[in-house]
């Protein structure tokens, strides 16, 4: 109870709660939408979504100079890949931050003569990058933890004993690929906070492909992502140790 209690009063974890309402409202109401008798409750969930949207934009306000000062850290990084992505993922996610602020005022009606279709595309298209750069990221690291456990000892002879005992057809015909994913489940296997970020932003990813029409799919899968990322993002905030660093 107590981890929850400090999880709820930070700002990010409220954002997160809402966000998973949010989007399990969005997938809801995607598998009722041919229900005529849930009218009433697909307009409550409706109202609920966009009252969870609107407040999760008011959390976001002070994100922008956050975003900022982690791009100034990851400036600092002595390896120069990580250093590139999480750099530039950082600057698009403060960019994202300011037109979603933008979009924020226009909504509440400190903002007039707005395109707020432009805007909203635009900060689709700064979270695409974002996200791309992000899952660069977890590739990078996948690779280089892929690389040391390939160079150590027991696993080379751990390996040798499985390709060894496993006799199907694809071992036999494709034995460099079952060497390949044997040594990926191997090395994830003890870095779960690396699996937990690469599909917490694999599932992010289709909602601005939707959004920019680069892969749509519909409201539904848009919202089961949202919900799952929404759902892994609060995990690895209640679980520091399943944060990826850095």
């Amino acid at each position: 109870m107590d981890t929850f209690t400090q999880f709820a009063n930070q700002s990010q974890g409220r954002d997160r709660i809402f966000r998973a309402t949010q989007y399990a409202c969005a997938f809801v109401k995607y598998l009722l939408r041919n229900k005529s008798a849930r009218k009433e409750l697909l307009k409550k969930l409706q109202t609920l979504e966009s009252n969870m949207s609107s407040g999760r934009k008011l959390f976001r306000l002070g994100n922008t100079v956050s975003s900022v000062q982690a791009a100034r850290r990851t400036m600092q990084l002595s390896d120069p890949v990580l250093r590139l992505c999480l750099t530039v993922a950082n600057l698009n996610r403060a960019l994202y931050f300011i037109c979603d602020n933008v979009l924020w005022a226009r909504t509440v009606g400190l903002v007039r003569d707005l395109d707020k279709e432009r805007w909203s595309f635009n900060a689709s298209r700064l979270y695409f990058l974002s996200l791309v750069m992000s899952l660069t990221r977890d590739a990078y690291v996948i690779a280089q933890i892929m690389v040391q456990k390939a160079r150590d000892r027991q696993y080379q002879q751990k390996v040798h004993q499985h390709l060894n005992e496993q006799q199907d057809v694809a071992c036999v015909i494709i034995p460099e690929l079952d060497a390949f994913l044997f040594l990926l489940y191997e090395s994830l296997k003890t870095h779960p906070q690396v699996v937990l970020d690469t599909l917490k932003n694999v599932c992010d990813l289709f909602i601005p492909m939707d959004r920019l029409g680069i892969y749509q799919t519909n409201a539904g899968v848009v919202g089961f992502c949202g919900l799952v990322s929404s759902l892994l993002g609060i995990l690895s905030l209640l679980k520091p140790g399943l944060r990826i660093k850095p």
